[in-house]
């Protein structure tokens, strides 16, 4: 059964529980022994039993709240922490017949891009064990790359889901901001944190953000996506214009950009139009994500001082004594950067010159974008300028770091749909392509995603 399993897609593995060839019980039991026998360090906790639903079970990045499950973020400043309630996406999934089959490793709070800030130490890409699984999903990618999981959920902030799933190679959705709930989801960035699928193809990501998406009366910037989601099924794409952007910047390997150029001929071999588009500021977006993420990262985490919940370190001093004793004990030295690079760019005069610039730059990006489709139908660009770079080989360098979401953050900026999909293999590694699309136009991009899948025919990572 197990090799069975491990070539059917979410859908074929749920017909045989209708089926009754095999019941939801026993589909749970096999991916949990899946799980428990990770050993990339993909799982921070699996569960120990469950039911079984109608679905295969999905992995949740740690970030995630599940009641009575451990959810830390990935931080020691939340170890041991169990929410008293679910998350929204999370309670969409198992009422959808979805269980939780654990909780996924990831950077701490979701700052980063290696999966190497994680307070319980980093993941391996299956790929090749010395190289990061990319970040900050990293968790959820790996699992699903490495056939411990037959689908995750994660976040992306600045291109948490899309990059690592181009460094594991697999399929990687960043839903438009506001297409699914936030509630519950610990938080980073209010205005860019956004969940969505980690699949090994795009029909299975369509379907789990089928379930995923809709509005929720807990979280006010939730509008939802009402209409159940076709899965898609296109196999041309006449007619359709594709915008190519990025092939000229600084910093982009050679190799991916020779992978993602042969999957642009695809389009054009399926009837897609593939024409260069501008995008002038989106270059500066990734100086306008690290002032308005750190920025909102330090009144986000302001609430774990050590008195409400999570770590609290013993202290003979006063008040304030606790709160600095605790933060320097629970928070990992990207977080404190964040944080201070935050309320720096929040305090009084400065507020202006940094965080109310970078806003002027993200709305100009979302310019960008609106006269870009008045143009083409969809964006196209590498996912990640480099394929999976080794396991301590940037993290002494944050700025070679944060260079990894160069691709991904225009999209976050702007609040838009972009899908991460395999393209090929350079230096034997995944090399992913990112196709984006106006607000709310999942349905069309999952659509277009599917037929260059089809044409690509990338067989993903060999499972024993």
């Amino acid at each position: 059964m197990s090799a069975d399993l491990l070539g059917l897609s979410a859908d074929a593995q749920a017909e045989r529980v209708e089926a009754g060839e095999l019941s939801g019980e026993e589909l749970f039991g096999f991916w949990r022994s899946r799980a428990d026998a990770d050993d990339l360090g993909a799982y921070l906790w699996v569960a120990s039993d469950n039911p079984g639903g109608t679905l295969p079970p999905v992995a949740v990045k740690d970030l995630f709240c599940v009641e009575g499950v451990p959810s830390s973020a990935g931080s020691r400043i939340l170890e041991g922490y169990r929410p008293p309630y679910t998350a929204t996406s999370v309670r969409n999934l198992i009422e959808g017949g979805a269980r939780v089959l654990g909780k996924t490793n990831q950077d701490e709070f979701a700052m980063g891009s290696s999966n190497e800030n994680s307070g319980y130490g980093p993941v391996q890409n299956p790929w090749d064990r010395s190289r990061v699984p990319g970040g900050s999903s990293g968790g959820s990618a790996a699992a699903v790359a490495a056939g411990s999981a037959p689908w995750a959920i994660g976040t992306d902030t600045g291109g948490s889901i899309r990059q690592p799933a181009a460094l594991c190679g697999i399929v990687g959705l960043k839903p438009t901001y506001g297409a699914v709930s936030r509630y519950g989801m610990i938080a980073f960035a209010s205005s860019l944190d956004q969940c969505g699928p980690l699949t090994r193809n795009v029909a299975d990501a369509a379907r789990l953000f089928d379930l995923l998406r809709g509005p929720d009366p807990c979280d006010s910037t939730c509008v939802g996506i009402e209409e159940a989601l076709a899965l898609p099924r296109a196999e041309r794409l006449d007619g359709l214009r594709f915008g190519v952007w990025g092939f000229e910047e600084e910093g982009l390997d050679p190799g991916v950009a020779e992978v993602c150029r042969a999957a642009i001929g695809r389009i054009e071999e399926l009837g897609g139009g593939v024409q260069d588009v501008e995008l002038p500021d989106a270059g500066h977006g990734l100086s306008a994500y690290y002032v308005i993420a750190p920025a909102e990262a330090s009144a986000n985490l302001a609430r774990y001082d050590g008195v409400r919940y999570g770590l609290r370190s013993p202290v003979d001093g006063d008040l304030t004594a606790l709160y600095e004793q605790t933060r320097h004990d629970g928070f990992g030295d990207e977080v404190k950067r964040r944080i201070m690079i935050g309320t720096y760019a929040l305090s009084s005069g400065y507020y202006d010159a940094y965080y109310g610039k970078a806003q002027k730059v993200r709305t100009r990006i979302v310019e960008n974008f609106r006269a870009a489709f008045e143009q083409v139908d969809f964006v196209v660009t590498p996912t990640s300028p480099t394929v999976a770079f080794k396991l301590g080989e940037r993290t002494a360098d944050p700025l070679a770091m944060y260079l990894s979401d160069y691709f991904t953050v225009p999209m976050s900026l702007a609040g838009l749909p972009a899908v991460s999909m395999p393209a090929g293999l350079s230096q034997d590694l995944p090399v992913g392509l990112q196709i984006a699309g106006p607000a709310f136009s999942e349905a069309r991009v999952l659509d277009a995603a599917h037929a260059l899948e089809a044409a690509i025919g990338f067989e993903g990572v060999p499972r024993p």
